[in-house]
């Protein structure tokens, strides 16, 4: 599913490096990313799914190499294939829970938005619990329920890969758990390979691989060649 190869990045304002020699990822694998801040969690997560570019070395993502596409074609591929739920959600607040849903499908021209997406919309949204508040914007909905609402964006492409970056950040302890559950059931539902960031180790045990990112973690020095 995924394939790390001879991987360097770095944000060279402060001297900050991601070097990832070998990593896989397996289909319907449960991945979690754990690390300390700043030690490159989103960062990574940012590159498998195309939103950066590697400086050296390859990512494959279902065999294809994303970094290889131009921006726009990486966009259509990410849309496509690959789920994302963020710590700070990234609803819009001006659309409807529902319109929020079927975003991607507004975003990208190659997908079809029909009476089947729409009915695979209200059906994820009745899986999820929020299908009493369709019509209701992102505003009056609480924290647990705007989570809710961005993992049925993620899911309604039908992607393969799934990618969570800190989706628990801002919720409770009583509803970390709760997305969590309800994230990797829908994963074990549609067979989805998951890899989410978190700091919360309470949440470790629901996952098959732990990979601490901060070993691929250097900061230049002056012993530290530039690449």
């Amino acid at each position: 599913m995924i394939q790390l190869r001879e991987l360097q990045f770095a944000y060279r304002q402060d001297g900050f490096q991601l070097r990832v020699d070998s990593l896989d990822v397996e289909s319907r694998d449960r991945v979690a990313f754990i690390g300390p801040s700043g030690s490159g969690k989103s960062t990574l997560v940012h590159l498998i799914a195309g939103i950066l570019t590697p400086h050296a070395g390859s990512i494959l993502v279902q065999g294809q190499e994303l970094s290889a596409f131009s921006e726009p074609a990486r966009r259509d591929y990410r849309i496509e294939n690959i789920g994302l739920v963020f710590q700070e959600f990234e609803l819009i607040d001006y659309l409807t829970v529902l319109d929020n849903v079927l975003l991607p499908f507004r975003l990208n021209s190659t997908l079809v938005l029909d009476d089947a997406v729409r009915q695979r919309a209200k059906d994820l949204a009745v899986e999820l619990g929020v299908a009493d508040k369709l019509s209701r914007y992102p505003g009056h909905l609480s924290q647990g329920e705007r989570q809710r609402v961005a993992i049925g964006r993620a899911l309604v492409t039908q992607p393969t890969l799934l990618l969570a970056d800190e989706p628990t950040g801002n919720l409770d302890p009583r509803n970390k758990q709760r997305i969590v559950d309800l994230l990797l059931h829908q994963a074990d539902q549609r067979d989805l390979t998951v890899v989410m960031v978190t700091h919360d180790h309470g949440l470790l045990d629901r996952f098959e691989r732990v990979i601490d990112v901060d070993r691929f973690h250097f900061e230049e020095t002056s012993e530290t060649p530039q690449r």
